[in-house]
């Protein structure tokens, strides 16, 4: 024990010197790195454009990963929980694909001032973000870097297109990272990509370079079993389900045949996704849809700690029917907590909780092969959940 403490004066000169260029040689590749990742991109360009293979895997700390909470210096912080994305931007947005959001869209009021959505108002100035969801441009697109983005839940990915140098926004995928190359494939498969193949078309072959993280593929490409967000619904409409922080849907099925040579070519027009609610609907074999799951997948955990904070987020209070007048509630009025024998309605009169029923009986929605689970106002019972 000691021994370390003992040695000569020279021992521990050699020592340092040592360390110093232990040290220094570290800086030297740590910087080398750096500088080879944000001052060649056009390498990993090159790479993924001529064999389409799959991107890095992003570099996640595990100190980075999951929440973050406060020291209670004040009672605002007291109950903070945030989860932590210190990957994000922290400059302003690409100011020309944003514009102004001003004027009665914040308040909750239509075009004649009625208000028609209760409790918003007020928040902070905040610009909308034009965020592409059809992604039609075809080729390598780099991702510039990650953003947040007021307007939605999950983060936004500003987009550089390698041959026009045109910017767009993308919902961002989970683990996706600036540096990544993305690509769509929704105007067809490129020639350079069908040459590698050999000029023929195999179906597993294509999945295996094309069906990666955050890359934009028609339904009739996607291999049955994989998970993917920014669903569309229509052959040439945008993505319209699973756009919020966390989402993800699953392709279930394809409307398939095999032929003698073992090849699987689609028959149908449609194809069968299941999303996280439970329920199972019919989507075009043309709709687009991303690898992945949509970024942000902890957002559901957070919690903001004050009142505050809601009304920075243009959330005004919630206050109860029972708790006001009678001029202004059916609920309201009397003495002591009393609604008057009523049943619960809305403030205009509409009933509303159980026994209300809102769901046609006629004219189903053709495009929900299994609805989900609903509870129709009753416990669902935990052993068939």
């Amino acid at each position: 024990m000691l021994q370390p403490r003992l040695r000569p004066a020279l021992s521990g000169v050699a020592s340092l010197c040592q360390s110093a260029a232990r040290l220094s040689i570290a800086r030297a590749f740590a910087t080398r790195v750096e500088t080879t990742v944000n001052a060649v991109p056009a390498a990993t360009e090159t790479v993924v454009l001529s064999s389409f293979s799959a991107p890095a895997a992003a570099k996640i700390d595990k100190d980075s990963v999951g929440l973050r909470t406060y020291k209670p210096r004040t009672p605002g912080v007291r109950h903070l929980v945030r989860p932590i994305n210190d990957h994000l931007w922290k400059g302003r947005p690409y100011l020309p694909l944003t514009i102004p959001k001003k004027g009665q869209a914040k308040g909750g009021r239509n075009n004649t001032g009625v208000i028609t959505v209760r409790h918003r108002g007020g928040g902070a100035k905040r610009r909308i973000r034009t965020v592409d969801f059809e992604r039609w441009a075809p080729g390598p697109h780099l991702v510039d870097r990650i953003e947040y983005d007021p307007g939605r839940s999950a983060h936004i990915a500003l987009i550089t297109d390698q041959a026009t140098g045109r910017k767009s926004y993308i919902v961002a995928a989970d683990g996706m990272r600036a540096g990544d190359v993305v690509q769509s494939y929704r105007a067809g498969i490129p020639q350079e990509l069908l040459e590698s193949m050999g000029g023929v078309l195999d179906p597993g072959i294509l999945a295996a370079r094309t069906a990666w993280r955050g890359n934009c593929l028609p339904m009739h490409m996607i291999p049955v079993g994989t998970v993917v967000y920014n669903v569309g619904s229509r052959p040439k409409g945008g993505a319209v389900f699973c756009r919020s922080a966390g989402t993800h849907a699953v392709l279930v099925s394809k409307e398939e045949e095999t032929r003698d040579d073992g090849t699987k070519v689609m028959t149908g027009k449609y194809v069968n996704v299941k999303l996280q609610s439970g329920e199972i609907r019919k989507v075009s074999k043309d709709a687009c849809a991303t690898i992945g799951v949509a970024s942000n997948t902890l957002h559901h955990y957070r919690q903001l700690g004050k009142a505050g904070r809601s009304r920075w987020l243009n959330i005004r209070p919630t206050v109860r029917g029972l708790a006001m007048n009678a001029f202004e509630h059916p609920h309201g009025g009397g003495r002591g907590k009393s609604k008057g024998n009523r049943n619960p309605v809305s403030p205009w009169g509409t009933p509303a909780k159980g026994g209300y029923k809102t769901r046609r009986t006629h004219n189903l929605n053709k495009w929900v092969v299994t609805p989900r689970v609903r509870n129709m106002g009753k416990r669902r019972n935990k052993k068939s959940a």
